[in-house]
C-alpha cells in the first residue's frame, strides 16, 4: 500500500509478523475515528475497513473523519467537500454487522464565515441522517516538515476571526468541531473553547503530540508543554478528546523501524504516559478510544492497537471502560 511523505506506508507482511489474542472479546466499541483514503498509491474505503474491524474485537460502530476522499468536481468550490459525506453516507447506509460511519465529520472552510452555514446545511441534507459536525484542519508550525502540504493551514488560523465566524454557525445547528492541530497550538485551541463554550469541541489524536523534526530530542519539554496545555483545556467542559493516532510519524515513536511489528504490551507501554495524563484530566466521561485507521496502519495492525488500548484501561471500572470504548464517542457524536 502507498503512501506519501507525511504518513509511514503501511506493510502488510510486517504487520502479519505480529499476531495476538484479542483480548476482553465482548467489550463494545465504537471506534471514534477512522478515515477512507482514495490517492493515487493509497486505497482505504468501506470494504479496507470492514475487513480490519472484523479482526476479532466487537466493533460495533464508527465514526467517519473527513479525509478529503471523493470530493466533488464540478459545483461551487465551497460545496465540493459534499461529495465526501455524500459518498460515505452512500457506501455505508444499511451494513452489518458493524455500523461504519454511524456519525459522519466533514470538511466546510470555516474561513467562509456566516456564508458557511449553506455548506453546512448541505452536508446534513448528504449525511442521511449521520452528519455530526466539521473538521478544518489548524496544523501549523514554523518547522514546515511537519504539516502535510495538502492540509497544512497558516499561523494563528484558530484565531481568525472569519474562521471563528465560521465556527459560530456550527453550535446552532447541534454540530461539533474537530480540532486537529499541533501541540503547541493548544493555547489557541483553549481561547477557541472559552470564546464558544456551547460548542462541541474534539480534540484529536490526544493533542498532536509532535516529536521529531524541531522537536526531536526535547522530549521531557515536550511532555510537560503538553500536559500542562491539556490540563488547562480540560477544565472547560466543553471540550472532549480522543485517545489514539499515536501511530503517526509526527509522534516519534518509531514503532515502524522495528524488525517486527509491535506488540500491544509495546504499544501501551510507549503510550501509558500519554492515554493517562488525558484520562486523569478529562475523566473517561470525556475521552474515547480512536483507531485512526488507515493513517496508524503504518505502526500497528487493527486489532493489536485495540488490545493496546485495552491494556491501558485495565485499571479502570467497567462504567469507565464502558465510557471509553463506546459511550463517550455515542453521546458526544450523539449515535443512535
Amino acid at each position: 500500500m502507498g503512501q506519501t511523505n507525511n504518513y509511514l506506508p503501511v506493510r502488510d507482511d510486517w504487520l502479519k509478523s505480529r499476531q495476538e489474542d484479542v483480548l476482553e472479546a465482548d467489550l463494545a466499541i465504537i471506534d471514534a475515528h477512522h478515515h477512507f483514503y482514495d490517492r493515487p498509491g493509497w486505497r482505504y474505503l468501506d470494504e479496507d475497513y470492514r475487513a480490519d474491524a472484523a479482526s476479532g474485537h466487537a466493533v460495533q460502530a464508527s465514526v467517519y473523519m473527513q479525509a478529503l476522499t471523493r470530493y466533488r468536481t464540478d459545483g461551487p468550490v465551497a460545496c465540493q467537500p459534499v461529495g465526501e459525506t455524500a459518498y460515505v453516507a452512500a457506501v455505508t447506509e444499511n451494513r452489518s454487522p458493524v455500523q461504519v460511519a454511524a456519525g459522519i465529520v466533514g470538511h466546510a472552510d470555516l474561513r467562509l464565515g456566516d456564508a458557511v452555514q449553506g455548506v453546512l446545511e448541505a452536508h446534513i441534507a448528504a449525511g442521511r441522517g449521520r452528519f455530526r459536525g466539521i473538521r478544518h484542519l489548524t496544523t501549523w508550525d514554523a518547522d514546515t516538515s511537519l504539516a502535510n502540504p495538502a492540509t497544512a493551514a497558516p499561523a494563528g488560523l484558530l484565531l481568525d476571526s472569519a474562521y471563528r465566524a465560521g465556527l459560530a454557525q456550527l453550535a446552532p445547528l447541534g454540530l461539533s468541531y474537530d480540532a486537529w492541530l499541533f501541540f503547541p497550538q493548544l493555547t489557541e485551541l483553549l481561547a477557541t473553547a472559552q470564546a464558544f463554550p456551547d460548542t462541541t469541541i474534539v480534540v484529536n489524536h490526544c493533542g498532536g503530540i509532535v516529536r521529531i523534526g524541531a522537536y526531536q530530542g526535547r522530549e521531557e519539554e515536550v511532555f510537560r508543554r503538553w500536559r500542562d496545555a491539556m490540563g488547562a483545556l480540560a477544565r472547560l467542559p466543553n471540550v472532549h478528546v480522543k485517545l489514539g493516532g499515536l501511530g503517526m510519524r509526527i509522534n516519534g515513536f518509531g514503532f515502524e523501524a522495528l524488525p517486527v511489528a509491535p506488540s500491544s504490551e509495546h504499544l501501551a507501554r510507549h503510550w501509558k504516559p500519554w492515554i493517562e495524563t488525558c484520562i486523569e484530566a478529562f475523566g473517561a466521561e470525556r475521552c474515547m478510544f480512536e483507531s485512526n485507521f488507515p493513517v496508524d496502519k503504518g505502526s500497528c495492525s487493527y486489532h493489536v492497537v485495540w488490545n493496546a488500548f485495552k491494556r491501558l484501561a485495565a485499571g479502570c471500572s467497567p462504567d469507565e471502560k464502558q465510557a471509553l470504548f463506546s459511550g463517550t464517542a455515542k453521546r458526544v457524536y450523539r449515535l443512535d
